[in-house]
């Protein structure tokens, strides 16, 4: 996947980006709705201090983080907004204050994790540096509504790589959210990097193949933009299915977002 130390310092950065989105914000435009239905920037930032004690503590005290999950397992949603309504109840700054914290105890609880070794996560064990790369999917997404919300355009980043081969470690996730059966064969992803660079993943071979920027693979797969309105394509078939279903993250889809929708505003 990435090396633990590269993915680290892009992890770093990404949070340090978002943070400067909100660093400045007054106590109105905390409360601004954002493109994610019922969430604020408040909520959005209080869901990335949650994802990042949680990684934090899964790193760094096993049996803690086994303590938490347990308590969740039945009702992880659920979980999850008990959790959002205790760091909503901060101020701003209080908040903001603690997601710094967070975001600091986790990168260098990931960074002790000992070579070799695994960390407990939801469902399966993880390397540290595809941890790493799951917290970075998710100041992408996160970041992006905020960013949405305040009328903010970010420049795409070269980190998105780790979002992209997470996106692609992860390519089943938005079958398994349906209910559907993954295709067999296997899928090609050439995607031009915000420098020009191709990266590309699965075999040349492969008939079925997606190809477009970087950046907006990187929106399609957490499905902060619709497909419609992404420069993406697609083999038919099994391909240009995915490209409807496409997901990162565990869980129901959620709504997404409408053709459209982002017209004339930042991307």
């Amino acid at each position: 996947m990435s090396d633990l130390a590269n993915v680290l310092k892009d992890l770093a950065a990404a949070g340090d980006e978002t943070d400067r989105m909100v660093a400045d914000l007054d106590d109105t435009q905390w409360a601004l709705d954002t493109p994610a239905p019922g969430w604020t920037v408040t909520d959005q930032i209080a869901h990335l201090v949650f994802v990042y004690r949680l990684a934090g503590t899964a790193a760094s005290d096993p049996e803690a983080f086994r303590v938490m999950t347990e308590k969740a397992s039945g009702d992880f949603d659920g979980a999850v907004n008990a959790a959002l309504a205790a760091y909503t109840s901060d101020t701003p700054q209080a908040l903001l204050a603690r997601w710094r914290a967070e975001r600091a105890a986790t990168i260098e609880a990931l960074a002790a994790v000992p070579p070799g070794q695994t960390v407990p996560w939801l469902v399966n064990p993880l390397p540290p540096a595809v941890l790493a790369c799951a917290g970075l999917m998710e100041t992408f997404a996160h970041g992006q509504d905020i960013a949405d919300a305040i009328g903010v355009r970010r420049e795409p980043a070269q980190w998105l790589r780790h979002v992209a081969g997470f996106a692609v470690l992860t390519q089943a996730f938005g079958y398994q959210a349906r209910g559907l059966t993954p295709p067999s064969e296997p899928f090609r992803f050439e995607l031009t990097s915000p420098t020009g660079e191709l990266w590309e993943y699965g075999p040349a071979e492969a008939n079925q193949r997606i190809t477009g920027p970087a950046h907006d693979f990187c929106l399609l797969v957490t499905r902060r933009r619709h497909r419609d309105d992404l420069a993406l394509t697609a083999t038919e078939g099994a391909a240009d299915h995915w490209l409807d279903i496409a997901q990162a993250y565990r869980g129901p889809a959620g709504e997404g977002r409408r053709p459209g929708q982002f017209s004339g505003t930042p991307r």
